[in-house]
């Protein structure tokens, strides 16, 4: 089993910054990819960033140039950099890792007040 534990969600002000985290531990045996999805109330889960084995990464349009995703491979940990946050940006994010199987967090909460 894989456990994904987040921290790094709050409440921060417009034009803000936050960092999550996602750190795996349990029986990884190998990982295809890590990423970010988040869900606002009412609203559909949607992915926000992923990061490939090879280091490849992908962005929601609505976050190019705010948002940075990285990995520390050696920690089995994944970021996420939230920059210039927006209010629409407020969200439940949850990690996702993609092994052998798929594998969520809980969910941090991230609250952007205008």
């Amino acid at each position: 089993q894989v456990q994904l534990v987040e921290s790094g969600g709050g409440l921060v002000q417009a034009g803000g910054s936050l960092r999550l985290s996602c750190a795996a531990s349990g029986s990884i045996f190998s990982i295809n990819a890590m990423g970010w999805y988040r869900q606002a109330p009412g609203k559909q889960r949607e992915l926000v960033a992923v990061i490939r084995s090879g280091g490849r990464t992908n962005y929601v349009d609505s976050v190019k140039g705010r948002f940075t995703i990285s990995r520390d491979n050696a920690k089995n940990t994944v970021y996420l950099q939230m920059n210039s946050l927006k209010p629409e940006d407020t969200a439940v994010y949850y990690c996702h890792l993609i092994g052998s199987s798929d594998y969520w967090g809980q969910g941090t909460q991230v609250t952007v007040s205008s």
